[in-house]
């Protein structure tokens, strides 16, 4: 598969030595639709190339557009251990194939992080929101940096800057403290939520998968657990 520019499509990280990130137990603020302080918004230069983490198709497709607009050469990145069950995973990696491909970006899928067990395992103790969300966050920044760092991008972003239900400043702190580090590549930071809608609209023409729960198995029960009462009460 290959993007409409021809770059490859190319999966996996291991061979390239990138380590699991720690586990972090920083708390996640409320999720905040609010728009957020005002932005530091650095520019594509010279080497404009940049690292998107892509958590799903719909989120990626604001993301994409305006930096591609701004004169970034974009890689989107596909790394999301937390999408549970294996086959809406397996959906959610097809739904950002299909939209790199429209819109004419090469994706990187790093398959060989997910495992269920290992993220349960991670999530131990911290299994209820903020704490939960703020990890699942955190830690996809983290790999996001140590991955682009290693291959060379200039600039790390991630699509979860445009959800309204993401902890956002949790996001854009961990952005921020990881490029602050010797060497690491910069921080692309936007508030996408400002194209909340124009994303939806997109998304549904391009009729992307849109996912009914956020991503692990917790996000998942707690989306339907009103059905289970429902039934538990008659």
């Amino acid at each position: 598969m290959s993007g409409n520019n021809g770059s490859p499509v190319t999966t996996g990280i291991q061979a390239a030595g990138v380590e699991a990130p720690a586990a972090l137990s920083a708390a996640r603020t409320a999720a905040d639709p609010a728009p957020a302080p005002a932005e530091t918004r650095p520019t594509a230069t010279a080497d404009n190339s940049l690292l998107l983490h892509v958590c799903c198709g719909p989120c990626a497709v604001m993301p994409i557009t305006r930096l591609l607009d701004e004169g970034f050469s974009v890689t989107a990145w596909f790394m999301n251990p937390n999408i549970q069950p294996l086959a809406e995973y397996l959906r959610r990696r097809e739904a950002a194939a299909q939209c790199a491909e429209r819109l004419g970006v090469p994706i990187i899928f790093a398959d060989e992080t997910w495992n269920i067990t290992a993220w349960l395992r991670a999530v131990a103790g911290r299994d209820e929101p903020p704490a939960r969300c703020a990890y699942c966050c955190e830690s996809r920044m983290e790999a996001a940096f140590a991955f682009a760092r290693q291959k060379g991008f200039a600039w790390v972003s991630s699509s979860l800057l445009y959800s309204r239900y993401q902890p956002h400043e949790v996001i854009k702190s961990a952005g921020e403290r990881l490029a602050a580090q010797p060497d690491a590549p910069g921080f692309a930071y936007r508030d996408f939520r400002t194209d909340w809608q124009e994303g939806i609209d997109r998304s549904k023409a391009m009729q992307l998968y849109r996912q009914p729960y956020c991503g692990c198995v917790y996000s998942e029960a707690e989306r339907y657990h009103k059905q289970l009462l429902r039934c538990i009460n008659g």
